[in-house]
């Protein structure tokens, strides 16, 4: 399916299966006790028409999320420019969406939504295959998503930034976001990504980079290509742990890679990056296609309007997604595709997150 060039980020090597071990104290054994089983049922097809979405889910039977993704089949030929992600989100029973009011919407969630969009073309090869991120720790025992939201973006060629931070003590473990409605076909979510809510970071605008420790919030940044505006809404979602949880000892450290491309019309492109051998466990990632330098400027829109993304996924080290029942996964791939238009000065980042509760 993917035409696309692949590119990956040594950042070290893969995780051993199970605990990863080394010495904290002479004679003491160390052991990070996260784990993290990827969870996804399959493919679903459509959109089958324009303007249009389809909602899939992948649910944790054991565990709680803690993040998720989404990789869509687009066929070939520019009817393939017509597949979007409208979003990659959590939810409470696989069908039901945090819409209304911004907060704490949810606690201990088992469920992650892949949503697919369309714009003014389909093809039969469309698709979208959810994956929820299975998370569990005899530290960090209890999840809550916080959830805010930011009216637009109205015009085209311009972004809607929102943040959504989690509270005080606790810890981010990954993120999502979402757009409506699915009737404006130009709109749609170019990035999904951890950050800070600090001044460093412009208080959610600068994402987090490589090495950082413990970003405490998520951002969602929405795009809208035609200009349309039907009360068009960008939703951010931060996945949080409980709180009354003493996490002084989990540290969550941030990988981030970021690759030239896609520029020409109807093109593709992705990136990879990883947990290192003592970073801790993959338990989420992030995606987008932007203008670039993304962790050191405020976040700027791509070089066209119809710019998107196709994916944002746990993956192999060559950007191949994970089956299902995966229990290490390591890697995180973001796929990000032109519209009809070339795209000069674009870019397409990742993001992994990985966990260590220190216990």
């Amino acid at each position: 399916m993917k035409k696309s060039s692949k590119r990956r980020f040594a950042t070290g090597k893969a995780l051993v299966i199970g605990a990863v071990l080394a010495l904290a104290a002479p004679g003491t054994a160390y052991a990070n006790t996260v784990a993290v089983t990827v969870k996804t049922p399959g493919a679903t097809s459509g959109p089958g028409s324009a303007f249009s979405e389809i909602t899939t889910s992948a649910h944790c039977t054991s565990g709680l999320i803690s993040g998720g993704g989404i990789n869509q089949a687009i066929g070939t030929g520019t009817s393939s420019n017509g597949n979007k992600i409208n979003g990659t989100s959590p939810s409470p029973d696989g069908s039901t969406e945090y819409l209304g009011s911004t907060g704490v919407v949810g606690t201990d969630v088992t469920y992650w939504l892949g949503i697919g969009g369309s714009g003014g073309a389909v093809n039969a090869d469309f698709s979208s295959t959810p994956y929820a991120m299975c998370f569990s720790s005899n530290v960090v025992n209890h999840t809550q998503v916080v959830m805010n939201k930011l009216a637009g973006p109205t015009g085209s060629g311009t972004v809607g930034l929102v943040t959504a931070t989690c509270p005080a003590n606790t810890r981010l473990l990954g993120g999502g976001a979402r757009i409506t409605p699915a009737s404006v076909g130009s709109l749609k979510p170019i990035a999904s990504f951890p950050t800070f809510n600090d001044s460093a970071h412009g208080f959610g605008q600068k994402a987090a980079a490589d090495g950082e420790n413990n970003p405490d919030s998520w951002t969602a940044v929405g795009w809208n290509g035609g200009g349309g505006n039907s009360n068009n809404t960008t939703y951010a979602y931060a996945i949080c742990s409980g709180s009354n949880i003493n996490v002084s000892g989990v540290t969550v450290k941030v990988r981030f890679g970021e690759v030239s491309g896609p520029t020409a019309a109807t093109a593709g492109q992705t990136a990879t990056v990883g947990c290192g051998q003592n970073d801790g466990k993959l338990v989420s990632g992030g995606a987008a296609i932007s203008g670039g330098s993304v962790t050191t400027t405020n976040f700027t829109g791509p070089g066209s309007v119809g710019d998107h993304l196709n994916g944002s996924y746990p993956s192999n080290s060559g950007g191949t997604p994970v089956s299902d029942g995966t229990t290490t996964a390591a890697y995180w791939t973001a796929y990000s595709h032109t519209g009809g238009g070339s795209s000069p000065n674009t870019y397409t980042d990742v993001w992994a997150l990985c966990a260590d509760d220190g216990v």
